[in-house]
C-alpha cells in the first residue's frame, strides 16, 4: 500500500482510508471483518464522523475494533463535526443536517462524544464537517485551542470547503489545516475539468468550487476524495450501472489488463493524480474494501487516465 503525507507534513498514512458511516447497521463481527480487511489490504487510516449512524457507526467501531484484534495505535482515527443531525432527513445509512454549528461548546462536545463512542483518548484528525454560514472566528479558533491543548485531537482540517473559506478559518486558527474532505472521481470530476476548459464559455468551464484542486496542491492541503464510486449526491454507483455503458467497458478493459477489479481502476484513477488524493472507501464488504484498495498500487498510463476521463463523458477542448 502507497503512503502519502497528510498535509505535506510527517504524518504519513495510507493512500487508501476506510470510511465507517456504513457501519451502524453491521453486528459486531461483521464490522471487525471489515476493519481486519482493510488493514489486511495495508490501510492504517479510518475516516468518521460524529454523525454517521446517529453516533452509532461510532459506538460500533469501538466494539469492532476491540474484536477485531487490531491495536488502537496501529491506526490513524480521523472524525469530524459540526452537523446538528435531521432525523426526518436521513435515512437508510445516509445522513443529511438540521444545521450546522461551529461554535465552541457545540465542537468541543462533538469530539468529546467521538471520543467516548469511539473508545479512544485521541483523534489524529478532526475536521470541520461542512462550512457554516454562521461560524465565527472565536468559536473555532477557542476550540482548536482547547482540544489540541488538551490532547483531544492532534492535526485538523475541514470538509467540503471552498479555497476563501479554507483561508478564513485557516486565519483564525493557530493550527495549520491539513485536509479538505471532497467529493471527486472519475465521474465526479468538475474540478479537474474546470480547469481543462479555462477561458471557455461552455459548461465544462463553470466554476463550481473556487479553483479548489489547485489551491490544494498550492497549500499542501490533503484533498480526502469521498464517495469515489458513486455518481451524484449518494445517487447510485456508476460501477456497472447501465447509464455509463462505455465507463464500465473501459474500466473493465483496465481491470483485465492490470488483473484486479473495476473499483480498483477507477481508485487509480484517483491516486494517478499528482495531488496526492487519500481515496475514502466507504464499503463495509471485505472483498470489496480489498479489491477496492489494490487499486493503489496501479499505475495508470497518462493516456489510460485520459482515457477513462473520456469514458465517463469528458471532453477536452
Amino acid at each position: 500500500m502507497k503512503t502519502i503525507k497528510i498535509g505535506g507534513t510527517n504524518f504519513e498514512a495510507s493512500q487508501i482510508a476506510l470510511g465507517i458511516m456504513r457501519m451502524a447497521g453491521l453486528e459486531t463481527n461483521k464490522a471487525a471483518d471489515a476493519i481486519n480487511a482493510a488493514v489486511d489490504s495495508g490501510i492504517n487510516y479510518i475516516d468518521s464522523a460524529d454523525i454517521y449512524g446517529d453516533g452509532q457507526s461510532e459506538t460500533k467501531f469501538k466494539e469492532a475494533l476491540k474484536q477485531s484484534g487490531v491495536s488502537r495505535d496501529k491506526l490513524y482515527i480521523q472524525s469530524k463535526g459540526g452537523i446538528i443531525l435531521d432525523p426526518k432527513r436521513s435515512h437508510d445509512g445516509l445522513v443529511f443536517g438540521a444545521r450546522y454549528d461551529f461554535s465552541k461548546d457545540h465542537l468541543i462536545e462533538s469530539v468529546d462524544g467521538i471520543l467516548q463512542r469511539m473508545g479512544v483518548d485521541y483523534l489524529d484528525a478532526f475536521l470541520l464537517h461542512r462550512p457554516d454560514p454562521l461560524m465565527e472566528e472565536e468559536g473555532v479558533a477557542e476550540a482548536f485551542d482547547t482540544l489540541q491543548r488538551e490532547g483531544k485531537v492532534r492535526h485538523f482540517g475541514v470538509s467540503n470547503f471552498n479555497p476563501q473559506q479554507v483561508e478564513l478559518v485557516q486565519s483564525w486558527v493557530n493550527q495549520k489545516l491539513l485536509i479538505n474532505q471532497l467529493q471527486f472521481n472519475v465521474v465526479h470530476s468538475g474540478m479537474v475539468t474546470r480547469g481543462i476548459h479555462t477561458n471557455m464559455i461552455d459548461e465544462g468551464s463553470l466554476d463550481h468550487d473556487g479553483g479548489i484542486l489547485e489551491y490544494s496542491r498550492r497549500k499542501h492541503m490533503t484533498i480526502q476524495a469521498w464517495s469515489p464510486f458513486n455518481y451524484g449526491l449518494f445517487a447510485g454507483m456508476y460501477i456497472n450501472d447501465p447509464k455509463y455503458p462505455e465507463l464500465n467497458d473501459k474500466l473493465q478493459e483496465l481491470a483485465d489488463k492490470y488483473g484486479v477489479s473495476k473499483n480498483a481502476i477507477a481508485t487509480a484513477w484517483i491516486v494517478r493524480h499528482p495531488a496526492h488524493v487519500q481515496v475514502l472507501l466507504g464499503t463495509m464488504t471485505p472483498e470489496h474494501i480489498k479489491d477496492s484498495a489494490a487499486g493503489a498500487d496501479v499505475e495508470l498510463t497518462k493516456q489510460e487516465w485520459y482515457d477513462l476521463y473520456f469514458a465517463a463523458g469528458n471532453d477536452l477542448p
